[in-house]
């Protein structure tokens, strides 16, 4: 395949899709959680498409509108906390959830 990656913001579903050309790649979940913050609680990448990025490129262009609309976010799914940890975006608030272990722990390889 040679179709460049798009990410999508689906609020109906309440998540960021990836799709390569017409097949979905896979997602990252949001979830309000008040006037201006929103939960992170889960990424999955289809695992057809494991190896190729899609979750950094999920996540990059995910946070980067996030920060864009003004909201902070609270990174409960490990590979964001992973990502976030490992790259700045700019304008982004960042909440940290209280129990953060698991997010230390996350294998970047493996959306959770």
């Amino acid at each position: 395949m040679t179709d460049a990656p798009t990410v999508t913001r689906n609020d109906e579903a309440r998540r960021y899709e990836i799709h390569v050309g017409d097949e979905l790649g896979g997602f990252l979940e949001f979830r309000p959680a008040g006037e201006g913050r929103v939960v992170l609680p889960h990424t999955e990448i289809d695992p057809s498409f494991k190896g190729r990025g899609l979750g950094s490129t999920l996540a990059s262009d995910a946070l980067a509108d996030l920060a864009r609309r003004g909201d902070s976010i609270i990174p409960s799914c490990p590979f964001v906390a992973h990502y976030l940890r490992e790259h700045d975006v700019p304008g982004l608030v960042i909440e940290w959830p209280q129990d953060s272990d698991a997010a230390d722990s996350a294998d970047p390889s493996e959306p959770a």
